[in-house]
C-alpha cells in the first residue's frame, strides 16, 4: 500500500512502536473481546503491557455500562482491569455535564440505569429511564407534563426508546437553554455473524432532527473522551497508541488527538476501507486512516515476549 500511513505492524517494525509510547488505549468489542468471548491472546497482550510499564486503559462508545460493570466483564474474560481505566460514554457523558457545562439542574436520560448510575455518582440527578407509554390524545402530547427542573437532555442507549420519549425530548429541546448531549453517533451495532441493530446514533439522529437542533457528542471520535484520560492520568498525546476496530470511532478519535493509531482486522473496519480512505484524496477522509494495521492484537505477542 502506498504512503507512509496504513503499514503492516509486524516483525521489526513492533518493538520501536511499543517503545516509543507509555500509554495504549483500547476500544472493547472487536479488538479485545467479540461478544461474550476475548480476542485468542488478547489478555496476555494487555498483561505484558502492564509489565513493560504501560498505562493501559479501555475506551468504549457503549453507554449500557457503568466502568464498574466493563471492569467486572474485563477481569472475567481474563483480563486485568480496574473500574478507573474504564472510559465508557456513560461515565464520560456524566463528567461532561458536571465538568464542562456546569450543569445545575436535572437530566432528561433517553438511556440507560447505567447511565442513571453514572450520572448520580456525580451528583446529577435524572428522569426518564425505562419506558414512557403512549397516553391521551394527539392534542395532549404536545403539552405533556414536564419536570421544570430538567437543563438538560442526553441520549444515548435506550432499549425502550419510543415516540413518546421523542416527544417529550422535543418538548424539553423546545426550551432554548435546554443542554442537549449524546453519547455517540454509532448508527449501528455489529453482531457476530454479520448482523446489527440500530445503535445510539439511529436514536440520536431521531431526536436531532425532530428538535431540530444538533447535539454535542462525548463519544469517540470527540477529543473529549481522551481529554478525560489525559486530566486524569497525566498522558502526553505524542506517547499514546490508540487501538481499535473501526476508523470512524477508534482511528478518528487518535487523528483528533494526536495519537498513534492501530487497526486490528478482528472487528469492523476492513483494510479495504482504510485503502478507500488513504486513495481518496480527502482531508477529512486521511484522518480515518491509521498508521499501521494488524490482523489480530495477538501479533503484538512476539515482540512483548523477548
Amino acid at each position: 500500500m502506498s504512503g507512509s500511513k496504513c503499514c503492516r505492524l509486524s516483525g521489526p517494525r513492533v518493538k520501536p512502536l511499543l517503545d516509543s509510547v507509555d500509554c495504549v488505549l483500547f476500544d472493547c468489542d472487536g479488538v479485545i473481546w467479540r461478544g461474550d468471548q476475548a480476542v485468542p491472546g488478547a489478555p496476555r497482550v494487555v498483561q505484558l503491557l502492564r509489565e513493560h510499564g504501560k498505562k493501559v486503559f479501555f475506551v468504549t462508545n457503549n453507554s449500557s455500562k457503568t466502568r464498574t460493570m466493563y471492569a467486572d466483564k474485563l477481569r472475567l474474560l481474563g483480563f486485568e482491569a480496574a473500574a478507573d481505566e474504564v472510559f465508557g460514554t456513560a461515565y464520560c457523558s456524566a463528567v461532561y455535564l458536571k465538568t464542562v457545562c456546569g450543569l445545575r439542574g436535572k437530566v432528561y436520560l433517553i438511556g440507560s440505569d447505567a447511565m442513571r448510575q453514572e450520572l448520580e455518582a456525580v451528583g446529577i440527578q435524572q428522569t426518564g429511564v425505562g419506558p414512557d407509554h403512549i397516553f391521551g390524545k394527539q392534542a395532549d402530547w404536545a403539552n405533556v407534563p414536564l419536570d421544570p427542573d430538567v437543563k438538560a437532555v442526553v441520549v444515548g442507549f435506550d432499549q425502550h426508546f419510543s415516540y413518546m420519549k421523542l416527544n417529550r425530548a422535543l418538548q424539553y429541546l423546545s426550551q432554548p437553554d435546554c443542554l442537549f448531549v449524546g453519547t455517540n453517533r454509532d448508527t449501528r451495532l455489529p453482531l457476530e455473524g454479520g448482523k446489527a441493530v440500530p445503535g445510539t446514533g439511529s436514536l440520536l439522529k431521531a431526536v436531532e432532527m425532530t428538535a431540530q437542533r444538533h447535539a454535542q457528542t462525548v463519544g469517540k471520535p470527540n477529543s473529549f473522551m481522551f481529554d478525560c484520560i489525559a486530566s486524569q492520568f497525566n498522558v502526553d498525546p505524542k506517547r499514546c497508541l490508540m487501538i481499535g476496530d473501526r476508523l470512524d470511532t477508534d482511528i478518528m478519535l487518535g487523528t483528533n488527538c494526536g495519537l498513534k493509531t492501530l487497526l486490528t482486522l478482528t472487528g469492523v473496519s476492513t483494510l479495504e476501507d482504510a485503502e478507500a480512505h488513504q486513495q481518496s484524496g480527502c482531508a477529512e477522509r486521511q484522518g480515518m486512516v491509521p498508521d499501521y494495521y494488524v490482523d489480530s492484537i495477538a501479533d503484538l505477542l512476539p515482540a512483548l515476549q523477548e
